[in-house]
């Protein structure tokens, strides 16, 4: 009987069964921020529809467009990630652009002050570069496979 409890403990500490219990919950995390975010995207679109019937306010109709496009990025994303266990870099990217410009047409270039609009090109423009040489260097290292020895 204890040998029997020794070899089911020792079994726990497997390690591919340990990796493979972490990789199942991490996907039920996922898929709970999937339905999260699902929920989000239909309260802001039904906000978006509701505002209508009052008189039109173009900030606000741009920024909740902008912000419902920016969550069906994140859910593309959360989506790629569980078909691939993989974050795409390009798509990550993208929402960070994204997001960066709603943040800039909603207060407007003439309300942010200089050194916030520099810093906020030169983020961009990182962003930017990062976004044209992530397909190179993934032809790059694509190939490479890192093994233990």
């Amino acid at each position: 009987m204890p040998k029997r409890i020794l070899v089911e403990v020792n079994s726990w500490f497997k390690r591919d069964r340990i990796v493979r219990n972490l990789e199942l919950f991490q996907d039920i995390i996922v898929i709970s921020l999937c339905v999260g975010l699902f929920c989000v995207m239909l309260i802001r679109l039904g906000d978006m529809f509701i505002s209508f019937l009052h008189p039109l306010d173009l900030r606000e109709v741009t920024s909740d467009i902008l912000f419902i496009l920016i969550l069906v990025e994140l859910f593309r994303l959360l989506v790629d990630y569980l078909q691939e266990h993989s974050i795409s870099v390009g798509a990550a990217v993208e929402i960070t652009i994204v997001s960066a410009l709603r943040e800039i047409i909603l207060r407007g270039v003439l309300e942010i002050p200089r050194d916030q609009i520099f810093g906020i090109s030169v983020f961009l423009l990182v962003l930017a570069g990062i976004f044209i040489a992530s397909p190179w260097i993934n032809k790059l290292f694509g190939n490479v496979n890192i093994s233990e020895k």
